[in-house]
């Protein structure tokens, strides 16, 4: 399968672009500034900014799925990166045909919200990541809106551990606590899931 990954650079992308290349996909890095890429040689290279659609343009051609990992640094002013750029990136794959789009949102986007714990329901989100997701809110209903066949994938909070295939994929969240999972279990689980017609149109989350 031709795989495009947004947010390729960064940690969580890192593991999707080499996991996925080991599993036989023919994948695409997209990153804003190739230059500062740490990724194999061998792995193809696209300079592409989720908030300036044509570079999307030229990106999603040919592709048979694109997955994003679009991350930003803390902050605590509004932002739009989130929701534009995903509406830049439908835009784009609309236009380039291709219909299978897997985004990774996180724990304490929509319904999630207050499924994270205590700490970071009442301590982490609202006073350092509440602006952050408040878009994440708006590119998940720009995702729902969308004619892609698409999946998002909340997971709880990122570790650096190994792949461990222990994971639970909560779609419904009554009385459960989304907990850590390392972004290697993560990576796998998008991989493992991208022709797998039960997870299309849904949301699930992911923890231990």
């Amino acid at each position: 399968m031709k795989i495009l990954i947004i947010g390729a650079t960064g940690p969580t992308g890192q593991e999707l672009v080499s996991q996925g290349a080991s599993l036989g996909h023919e994948v695409t890095a997209a990153a804003r500034d190739p230059k500062s890429a740490n990724l194999p040689a061998h792995i193809r290279l696209l300079a592409a900014d989720v908030m300036d659609r044509a570079s999307l343009v030229a990106a999603v051609q040919g592709q048979d799925a694109v997955v994003s990992s679009l991350g930003s640094k803390i902050r605590r002013e509004p932002t739009t990166l989130f929701s534009e750029g995903t509406r830049n990136l439908i835009a784009a794959m609309d236009g380039a045909g291709v219909r299978r789009f897997v985004c990774i949102t996180g724990v304490g986007a929509g319904d999630s919200r207050m499924h994270g714990g205590f700490l970071y329901d009442r301590i982490i989100q609202p006073l350092l990541l509440k602006e952050i997701y408040l878009d994440k809110d708006r590119q998940e209903a720009i995702i729902r809106q969308s004619d892609l066949v698409w999946t998002i994938v909340r997971p709880g909070t990122l570790t650096n551990g190994g792949r461990t295939d222990k994971v639970r994929a909560l779609t419904d969240l009554t009385g459960s606590t989304i907990g850590k999972i390392s972004r290697a279990d993560v990576a796998s689980f998008i991989l493992g899931h991208l022709s797998d017609e039960s997870s299309f149109g849904s949301t699930i989350n992911l923890t231990y």
